[in-house]
């Protein structure tokens, strides 16, 4: 706040008026992100063309995003509900619904290019990885681990498992066959995967 003239205290306050500006702003940005990532792909999109697209100036973005990758997760993440595992008490079931949504979603060629590319992004950028984490992976993995503490609780699993490298366990097959692309990655991969996992943790 600053005083003026007259002695009269000016507040810097926000008004609802540009709060909606600003969530209007926000919103055409991840929309163009998604519509340039899916017309010419993650390399060819900029932040130049994310700023022309949404109507706005490249210092709007940079505002809220450190990069084009960033503007890119949180638009992915944008599309996506709050990560929560089923429970329905049957560990089984619920870990094969878990392992065949994943696969579909890396076997999807849009979503596997976008993600291929923002890993990539990852290893040259701190930021976008600790965004990654944070946002992404953070939360799938602690979701995961809650399952796996309920499981534990009705008996399903074995008491004395290290969760952290049970829920490592089950992702980080599928990662490897999608980034390797050794083999096939399907449901009944999913399937397989499922099984061994579920008789190693008993």
């Amino acid at each position: 706040m600053i005083v003026n003239e007259t002695n009269r205290i000016v507040s810097f306050v926000k008004s609802p008026d540009s709060n909606r500006r600003s969530d209007r702003a926000r919103t055409a940005i991840l929309a163009a992100a998604t519509a340039s990532v899916a017309e010419i792909g993650y390399a060819k999109t900029t932040i130049e063309g994310i700023a022309g697209r949404a109507g706005v100036g490249k210092q709007t973005i940079y505002r809220w995003w450190s990069s084009k990758g960033a503007v890119v997760l949180d638009a992915l993440l944008a599309e996506q509900a709050e990560i929560e595992l089923p429970d329905t008490g049957d560990f089984t079931a619920d870990l094969r619904t878990v392992l065949r949504a994943t696969v579909d979603e890396f076997a999807d060629p849009g979503i596997s290019a976008t993600l291929r590319a923002l890993m990539i992004d990852m290893q040259n950028d701190p930021a976008l990885s600790e965004r990654v984490m944070e946002r992404m992976l953070g939360p799938q993995l602690d979701a995961t681990k809650r399952r796996l503490e309920s499981a534990q609780e009705a008996g399903q699993i074995s008491a004395d498992l290290d969760l952290d490298v049970a829920v490592e366990m089950f992702f980080g097959p599928i990662y490897h066959r999608w980034i390797l692309q050794t083999m096939p990655l399907d449901r009944a991969y999913a399937d397989s995967l499922t099984t061994l996992a579920v008789r190693a943790l008993g």
